[in-house]
């Protein structure tokens, strides 16, 4: 992981795929952002697959980052909450290229969740962020 915060990827757990295990974060300002879906600035849900709803969250995290003055590389947590954890692993492709397009190959600790469902019934990922502006 690049930028101000250090990855942490132990020799004795399996490598990290798109994740870091563990991220020492700088002290700085904390963001805490609350839960990115795919709605647009309308409201409504955009996208109908796993792929294109995680593109449209992971613009609209950016885009709160961006409004904090924050920037990718100061991200040292996210949590993907899905409605389908298999359609998630059959979209890995799709999702790691959207994951790159908007935050490049920074990585922070990560986990997935599936869960039953969301807010709203139409979002199929929903994610939330800790990202540190370091001082």
């Amino acid at each position: 992981m690049s930028g101000p915060h250090r990855s942490i990827n132990p020799d004795s757990l399996a490598p990290p795929i798109g994740f870091s295990h563990a991220v020492v974060a700088e002290p700085g300002r904390v963001v805490h952002v609350g839960g990115q879906t795919a709605h647009g600035p309308d409201g409504s849900v955009r996208g109908d697959t796993v792929a294109e709803q995680f593109d449209e969250a992971v613009a609209n995290l950016s885009r709160v980052l961006d409004a904090a003055g924050a920037r990718p590389d100061h991200l040292v947590s996210v949590q993907i909450f899905v409605t389908d954890a298999e359609a998630y692993r059959g979209s890995l492709g799709a999702i790691g290229e959207s994951w790159r397009r908007h935050f490049g190959k920074h990585y922070p600790a990560m986990a997935l969740f599936e869960v039953v469902g969301l807010f709203d019934p139409a979002a199929k990922v929903e994610m939330t962020a800790v990202a540190v502006i370091p001082e």
